[in-house]
């Protein structure tokens, strides 16, 4: 089932806050915005997020709610060993005397109550997977509405290429009676009319109608429709195999082109090229 890798999922519970946003990316790559105290969790959500995608740049958020604050403080040992530090220090220098603001904002100082957080962390983690669910619906939803667009632009892959096998034919007769008209027009300026072979101009005739036959583009192209087809019908991630085939499919529509021996042919070799463009840049959102 194809899947978007742009998308958005939210979750929230009463403490945290979960953003996750994606965009389309050739590999799988993670961005974290994590509070200080939650920080220490990023490698478990990396390892959840990389079990469910496949490709994407993801930007991993988690906002804490004002009131829901993690409980902190003051480390006994550090306060007694700085004061005892202070202590020391007075018998060598005149100390004023010591601000509890400034004792605070000494490294080590505060920590956070380990219970509390854990609590938190616990609730954040299951909210985190919530975010994650809804990110992959929404993946889905919009893979699946990629995935009809490509079956449109596969289909009139197909209509133009059934039309331009149904002029084969016409092409390789105009392509023959404009080599003949040229050869007329040339022989009528050579020794006086003669000097080109009849036997030698047919043979160069038919060489060159068959060097300008399409069937066998025609055939791969239709090879690599039903393969498209088939990836976007397929179990899991088929953006990188659909790419692939975007730029076989454009290689063919620009053989065609070259080959084109009627403006009718040529025209409806560009159209071929645009709905391939169209394709290619559907198939890049595709994970």
């Amino acid at each position: 089932m194809a899947a978007s890798m742009t998308a958005f999922g939210r979750a929230s519970c009463e403490l945290a806050d979960w953003e996750i946003r994606s965009v389309n990316h050739r590999y799988l790559e993670f961005g974290f915005r994590l509070p200080e105290p939650f920080r220490d969790m990023e490698p478990q959500l990396r390892r959840l997020a990389a079990k469910r995608l496949r490709r994407g740049k993801v930007d991993i958020t988690l906002r804490i709610s004002g009131d829901a604050a993690v409980a902190l403080r003051f480390n006994e040992r550090t306060l007694r060993n700085l004061l005892g530090v202070v202590e020391e220090a007075g018998k060598h220098a005149r100390i004023g005397p010591l601000d509890a603001l400034e004792l605070l904002r000494w490294p080590g100082m505060l920590e956070h109550d380990q219970a509390d957080l854990a609590h938190f962390k616990e609730a954040a983690m299951a909210s985190y997977s919530a975010a994650l669910d809804a990110l992959l619906a929404h993946r889905r939803s919009e893979g699946a509405s990629l995935a009809a667009l490509l079956r449109e632009r596969l289909a009139e892959v197909t209509r133009i290429s059934d039309r331009l096998r149904g002029m084969a034919t016409q092409q390789s007769a105009a392509l023959r009676e404009r080599l003949v008209r040229r050869a007329g027009e040339l022989r009528a300026h050579v020794d006086g009319g003669t000097g080109i072979d009849d036997e030698r101009l047919a043979q160069e005739v038919a060489l060159l109608a068959q060097k300008a036959d399409v069937t066998e583009e025609l055939d791969r192209l239709d090879i690599h429709v039903a393969e498209a087809g088939a990836a976007l019908d397929g179990e899991g991630p088929c953006g990188r195999r659909l790419d692939f085939l975007t730029q076989e499919l454009n290689r063919e529509a620009n053989t065609l082109a070259a080959k084109s021996a009627l403006p009718e042919a040529a025209r409806l070799a560009v159209d071929l090229k645009v709905v391939i463009e169209q394709m290619r840049e559907q198939a890049q959102n595709i994970e």
